[in-house]
Order: C-alpha cells, then structure tokens, then sequence
C-alpha cells in the first residue's frame, strides 16, 4: 500500500494531500531512509513522522484496504511520541 494512502486510511494524517505534502516536505521515514508519498508500506514497517515540534514514531500493524474510524487505531502501535 501506499504510504499516503496509509496514513490517511489510519487516521494518523486526515488528508491524502496534507499527507503528500509531508512526505514531499522529507517529515516521514520508514525505517532509517527518507519516504517519498508514494513509497510501499507493508506490516512491520517502522515510521517516524515529523510535524513540527512534534515526532511520532509508529510500527505497522496491518494495511487493511477500508478501515472504519474506531477501527484505525487498530492499524498501527505508537512506539514513542515527543511534543504536543
């Protein structure tokens, strides 16, 4: 799956496009290496997101096609989180 896709679908980021730019902007990595928007993710992935003073870094747990609202948190474990 998409990393856009992923993170709108997960509810980590509300908007495809706000999540394009993130990407484009180099806020998101999987693993150590800088991730374009269009980069596949798969189970097991490692994120680090970067909104302003804010870092989140996530662990993929499933990339489910359709994911309901109360079911989104279930797609991926927060392993840390630094800022508001």
């Amino acid at each position: 799956m998409r990393l856009d896709k992923f993170l709108k679908l997960s509810r980590i980021i509300k908007r495809r496009s706000v999540a394009k730019e993130v990407c484009d902007l180099g806020n998101i990595s999987i693993g150590d290496k800088v991730a374009k928007a269009g980069s596949e993710v798969k189970p097991g992935d490692i994120l680090t997101i970067k909104f302003g003073n804010r870092n989140l870094t996530v662990r993929i747990i499933s990339t489910p096609e359709v994911v309901r609202v109360q079911e989104a948190p279930e797609t991926y474990e927060i392993l840390n989180e630094i800022g508001n």
